[in-house]
């Protein structure tokens, strides 16, 4: 098994995850073009994508969705909520309806020879999920978008052999920062975004032994920096009573607009 980041912030979200048969994109929020090129670096094409997962319809993560499921044909896989507002959505366009595939939070949905369990996450969108993806006993945590997590998040994801993880924004930058103060109180919110110290905390109860890779995911443009959101989150794994460490552990930032290292889960 192995995934891959496309690409990863809050200006647009495409996450790889496959195996030898069967090839998944999570979330499409940049381009078409830029999916396809992201692929070609990985020596695939949209014509290998057996399906595409959705955890939510804010633009960021489906602004290539219409483009490619048209010009594709491939499945979309989403929770009914979402499917509902994508449909609903004016810059996504007109979607064949058979393309749409519902699924459930704690229901499996097997594509070929890979299992999805989508998990219910807290975020101000319709009806939002994350994804855990098995395959062969091995599996990824893909887990962004949230402003909280509690021990149904944890347990949902504990034992995953790899992890990409929102680490959203530096608490500081984004209080000083330009944006409005409305939009600061959102991004703060329990249905905001997970700040790079809460990463880190939710990071510590989620190590193990067999954990082989951590991808920190979702970084704000304006409100984080991949230094500071590296660095928080070492410290607060450093910090806590965890007999685990980041130096047994690969831990990178993945890139906000280029395909990051494909990560093998032999």
């Amino acid at each position: 098994m192995r995934f891959c980041s496309i690409a990863s912030g809050s200006s647009g979200n495409c996450i790889y995850a496959g195996s030898d048969a069967t090839h998944l994109l999570i979330d499409v929020g940049i381009s078409g073009k830029r999916t396809e090129n992201g692929l070609k670096e990985l020596d695939l094409s949209m014509r290998d994508i057996d399906g595409i997962l959705i955890t939510h319809e804010h633009s960021d993560h489906i602004a290539g969705l219409g483009v490619l499921a048209r010009k594709y044909e491939i499945p979309i896989y989403a929770t009914e909520g979402t499917i509902a507002a994508i449909k609903n959505s004016s810059s996504v366009g007109i979607i064949d309806d058979a393309l749409f595939h519902p699924v459930h939070a704690d229901e499996k949905v097997v594509i070929k020879d890979m299992v999805c369990h989508p998990i219910r996450i807290s975020h101000d969108a319709t009806e939002p999920v994350a994804y855990k993806i098995c395959h062969d006993k091995k599996s990824v945590g893909i887990i962004t978008d949230l402003g909280n997590y509690n021990d149904y998040i944890v347990e949902s994801l504990k034992g995953t052999d790899a992890l990409l993880l929102e680490a959203n924004h530096d608490i500081n930058m984004l209080q000083v920062g330009p944006y409005p103060y409305y939009l600061k109180q959102r991004i703060l919110g329990d249905r905001g975004h997970l700040s790079n110290e809460r990463a880190g905390q939710l990071l510590c109860r989620l190590l193990h032994d067999n954990l082989k890779s951590i991808q920190l995911g979702h970084l704000s443009k304006e409100n984080n920096l991949p230094e500071l959101a590296y660095e928080a989150v070492r410290v607060e794994v450093t910090m806590s009573d965890t007999d685990i460490k980041l130096n047994d552990i690969p831990m990178q930032v993945a890139k906000r607009s280029e395909v990051s290292q494909i990560i093998h889960i032999a």
